[in-house]
């Protein structure tokens, strides 16, 4: 009889009785372990080849990718795979040195050690009063008032001028002011005193910003400080001394107008002064006040004496019908007409209308002095009418430079800040940051530029 399962022995059973059977037991189940452990690492190294395997061949794959494109394009043949080399690294530190580090030195020195300042605004504008005649404000055509291109742009130049900050200096103190901000603890944005007047000037232009436009005439001024009320004080001197100034170009332009005309009436006065003194010496000399009345009174007397003349020769014809030669009345009658004869030559020479002249020393012929008296009385005539031109002239040129006046208007006046407007610190990094980065830029460029030059 062949036996069964259940008939043979049990190894373990085995085990128990026999102990080298234990130990062969023990021995077959090491080496069922050692060969478990044999086949996992090689099932390891077969995923390992395979692995590497897949890697080649995808590193196969890109080489004949690669040398396709290159067969297509030669020139990207000559292109060597990019790799990270040391000038990466150098473009990394500069960038580090030049744009970080200043941007990151700048915001702290900004929100740390920068003081703050505040700033008081002014606007203002120059005014020019341009009131016509009456004529002119009845016909409506006046131009009340309007501004002056020219005046703006002086001013414009006088607030940023050494003579401005002088005058502001003298008002307010301005090397007291701005030395509130210490130079040890903020040695960019403090004033370092003390200094020079364009020392002065140079921070004056850092500290006062003027804003103008030509086209409507206004001016802006926006003037800082370390303290609310020394900005407001800078900003009312400077609008103070614009005025000043402004009152002093009026004054000039107002000379200016009038000073041509004033020389102008000064020489028709001494002109008309002398027309007068010459003739009042001729009526002193001549002993006559107004040669046309005795002229006049000549002429009469003339006139009357051809009258007396022909009623004389009337009486001598009459005389000579009725009576002889020698009647005394006919002889008295003839020695008056030779008298009359003689007297109306007399007068006639007086005047210069005959041939009997006066001969005497001292003597003058009438006419002579009445063409005397009309050239002076020419002259005095032409002295009044340049005298009255003139002096209409110097009015005219009085009232206009009267009606023409400049005045300062302040359309906003010197603020009190309350907040701190400077430092920027967002604005000022930002461009610290982009000057930063395009200093890097141009640098790495250049220095690209070089090597590829080598």
């Amino acid at each position: 009889m062949t036996s069964t399962a259940e008939d043979q022995p049990n190894p373990g059973e085995k085990a128990q009785n026999d102990p080298r059977a234990a130990e062969r037991v023990a021995l077959q189940e090491e080496m069922e372990e050692l060969k478990l452990a044999r086949l996992r690492s090689r099932v390891k190294g077969f995923r390992t080849e395979i692995e590497q395997e897949q890697e080649a061949m995808q590193k196969q794959a890109a080489r004949a990718e690669s040398a396709a494109d290159a067969a297509q394009d030669p020139a990207l043949a000559a292109v060597p795979t990019a790799r990270f080399q040391r000038r990466h690294t150098v473009g990394i530190v500069a960038f580090v040195a030049i744009v970080i580090l200043p941007v990151v030195l700048a915001a702290w020195y900004l929100t740390e050690r920068a003081t703050p300042a505040y700033t008081s605004q002014v606007g203002f504008s120059i005014r020019k009063e341009e009131v016509g005649s009456a004529f002119e404000l009845l016909g409506g055509v006046a131009q009340l008032s309007g501004s002056s291109s020219s005046d703006t742009d002086i001013l414009y130049d006088f607030i940023q001028s050494s003579e401005m900050v002088r005058k502001v200096d003298a008002r307010v103190g301005l090397t007291d002011i701005w030395a509130k901000a210490s130079p040890d603890s903020d040695p960019i944005f403090a004033y370092h005193p003390p200094g020079t007047i364009e020392d002065m000037t140079a921070y004056w232009q850092r500290m006062v910003d003027v804003h103008s436009d030509s086209g409507t005439g206004l001016i802006n001024v926006e003037a800082r400080a370390f303290a609310p009320g020394d900005a407001q004080a800078i900003a009312t001197a400077i609008y103070e001394e614009s005025s000043l100034m402004i009152n002093r170009l009026s004054a000039i332009a107002r000379e200016d107008a009038t000073r041509y005309a004033r020389d102008e009436l000064d020489q028709s006065v001494e002109r008309l002064k002398q027309a007068r003194e010459a003739l009042t010496r001729f009526r002193n000399e001549n002993q006559i006040v107004d040669p046309a009345a005795s002229i006049q009174s000549q002429m009469g007397l003339l006139s009357s004496l051809n009258t007396q003349l022909a009623e004389t020769m009337i009486d001598i014809d009459m005389l000579s019908e009725s009576t002889n030669q020698n009647d005394p009345r006919l002889v008295q009658a003839r020695q008056r007409a030779d008298i009359i004869r003689a007297r109306i030559e007399e007068e006639r020479g007086k005047l210069g209308l005959g041939s009997a002249a006066p001969q005497g020393a001292g003597e003058q012929v009438f006419a002579d002095v009445v063409g005397e008296y009309e050239r002076l009385a020419v002259e005095l005539q032409f002295a009044e009418q340049s005298y009255t031109a003139a002096l209409a002239t110097y009015d005219g040129s009085v009232s206009e430079a009267r009606r023409q006046s400049r005045y300062l208007a302040a359309h906003v006046a010197p603020t009190l800040p309350e907040s701190p407007s400077h430092p920027q610190v967002v604005e000022t990094t930002l461009i610290v940051a982009l000057f930063a980065f395009l200093i890097w830029a141009f640098s790495l460029l250049v220095g690209y530029s070089l090597r590829d030059r080598r």
